[in-house]
């Protein structure tokens, strides 16, 4: 491992020109990345299960030179067991870099403060880094830069969105959240994304979401929420992304971190449409997670200057 030691917990954890550099070193092929991770281990830590998550980072770390060990919390057991400090130290005896999907942010923040090796989010109840550098990597794809760009987020301001709006906005885009006044951003959530230098605006209903480039939802009940089921539809009555909401914005593209759900949060015609780039976005999130361990491992982030528009190469 070179340089000194860094961790991926959120998107503000990188400046605007390490996530460029980031976004850039994700358009490249595996082949043009060096074995990073050759005869060295990855934890893949996970207290929830995943599809998206578990394949693209084992993938990736496979792409590097690397072994993913997949762990599960029946196994260590966090703060049963063991301690998430004790827990990491011993985790550091054996891998370079440990990822954790986890259901508090807190696991992951003691973890990086033990200091020991490079702790990267795969989701936490508070942020989702890598799939919001997988949304910048679908959007440069079919725009160019993202710089000027209009992003409208529909439904609960969740960890995604927070991580989604911290991304566009260093990379000099806009949000916008439409949402229930009671599931939009917390006053803290608000002023951290606005210290980023990311413009959000908010608006109660998908009747004030037009001239934007990207329409992107949610599940409207994700993991842990089941027994809100009920309640939560009937609180989203109404933001539906349908053909309507494309229709008043002829130019946009439609995005979904999934799994998702047809004729709940997004009708079957507009998940299923030439205008859905959910599968690329998907399989942008390999692409997302090889640059971040890359980069955690010694690869050197491409400067500005360097910076190539578009999408992935090869």
């Amino acid at each position: 491992m070179s340089g000194s030691l860094r961790h991926l917990l959120e998107i503000d954890d990188l400046s605007a020109s390490e996530l460029r550099g980031l976004v850039e070193l994700a358009k490249l092929p595996p082949e043009k990345l060096d074995d990073s991770l050759l005869r060295q281990g990855v934890a893949c830590y996970f207290a929830k299960p995943s599809a998206r998550t578990r394949n693209s980072t084992e993938v990736a770390t496979i792409q590097l030179g690397g072994h993913p060990v997949y762990i599960t919390d029946a196994e260590v057991q966090v703060d049963k067991r063991e301690t998430a400090e004790d827990l990491i130290r011993t985790m550091a005896g054996y891998h370079s870099v440990f990822c954790g999907r986890v259901f508090s942010h807190s696991v992951l923040e003691r973890m990086a403060s033990v200091g020991v090796m490079p702790v990267v989010n795969l989701l936490s109840d508070e942020a989702h880094p890598l799939q919001a550098i997988a949304d910048v990597l679908t959007i440069e794809a079919e725009y160019g830069r993202i710089d000027g760009r209009r992003v409208a987020y529909v439904g609960d301001a969740n960890n995604v969105t927070r991580s989604l709006a911290l991304a566009v906005g260093m990379l000099g885009g806009s949000v916008v959240v439409a949402s229930p006044p009671q599931d939009g951003f917390s006053e803290a959530d608000k002023d951290r994304i606005a210290a980023s230098g990311c413009e959000v605006a908010t608006v109660p209903n998908l009747t004030e979401v037009v001239d934007v480039d990207v329409i992107y939802t949610d599940t409207w009940v994700s993991m842990g929420q089941e027994n809100e089921r009920e309640e939560r539809f009937q609180r989203f009555e109404g933001y539906q992304v349908n053909e309507t909401v494309m229709d008043a914005n002829p130019d946009a593209i439609f995005m979904h971190c999934l799994p998702a759900h047809r004729d709940e949060e997004v009708s079957a015609a507009v998940l299923d449409g030439d205008r859905s780039r959910i599968w690329q976005q998907a399989a942008n999130r390999l692409n997302a997670v090889r640059a971040v361990l890359a980069w955690l491992s010694g690869h050197t982030l491409p400067l500005p200057d360097e910076d190539a528009a578009g999408g992935i190469d090869g």
